[in-house]
């Protein structure tokens, strides 16, 4: 099975939320990735437990929502009742990084665990075993539109050996810089989901965009192959 879309709404319309989350839902779109941002851990401020809560009103897809905040233990829960599926943390800001794993799993979510481009793979060591899912950062958090920093491609690629050579079911999500042109080479690293915004929403036509990204993935995962 190839990799799939995960439509970040950081580069969406919010005026028209709702509307731009049906158009990526029904460009093929396999879950909606919501940015949450401090203005602390991260220069921004973007959403919380209640536009969650809005995003899951709306769609069917899984919420995958991605804790760039200083103090998460202190949110699991609210973004677990808002709605979400998924739910993320950086290993650079939890300081018991197991029991916020599990707390997150105790509220029913998939937890995550998160590197910034810089972070080592070997912080994840002890911990790679109980997360469901690892998000690689292809970019330095904090705002949409950046440029992916190609050293997280090679840092893909040993994930997933790593987890292969296991035999984990750990899936890798990597977030940052994804466009339709890179799309090929952020595939070829093995991950399983890869995060888009302003490739989508930039566009003009999010379920256009979305549904080209989602074609282009299907031919590499029936003709490329994994590096």
């Amino acid at each position: 099975m190839g990799a799939v879309i995960a439509p970040s709404i950081l580069s969406a319309d919010f005026a028209r939320l709702g509307a731009d989350i049906k158009d990526v839902e029904a460009g093929g779109a396999a879950l909606i990735h919501v940015d949450v941002m401090d203005g602390h851990f991260v220069p921004n401020i973007t959403i919380g437990p209640a536009v969650t809560r809005a995003v899951r009103k709306v769609t069917q897809l899984p919420v995958d929502c991605h804790l760039m905040i200083e103090e998460p233990d202190r949110y699991v829960g609210a973004f677990a009742e808002a709605g979400a599926d998924m739910i993320s943390v950086h290993v650079e800001v939890v300081r018991h990084l197991e029991r916020t794993v599990a707390a997150i799993k105790e509220t029913g979510a998939k937890a995550g665990v998160v590197l910034n481009p810089a972070t080592p793979l070997e912080t994840l060591s002890e911990i790679l075993p109980s997360a469901d899912f690892v998000l690689l950062m292809s970019v330095n958090p904090g705002f949409g539109g950046q440029t992916l920093i190609p050293f997280v491609l090679d840092k893909a690629r040993r994930l997933r050996e790593w987890i292969d050579r296991l035999g984990l079911a750990t899936r890798i999500e990597i977030d940052g810089g994804v466009t339709f042109d890179n799309l090929d080479e952020v595939a070829a690293t093995g991950v399983d989901v890869i995060v888009a915004g302003s490739a989508i929403f930039g566009t003009g036509d999010p379920r256009g965009a979305t549904s080209a990204l989602v074609r282009k993935l299907a031919a590499f995962a029936e003709h490329g192959r994994r590096v």
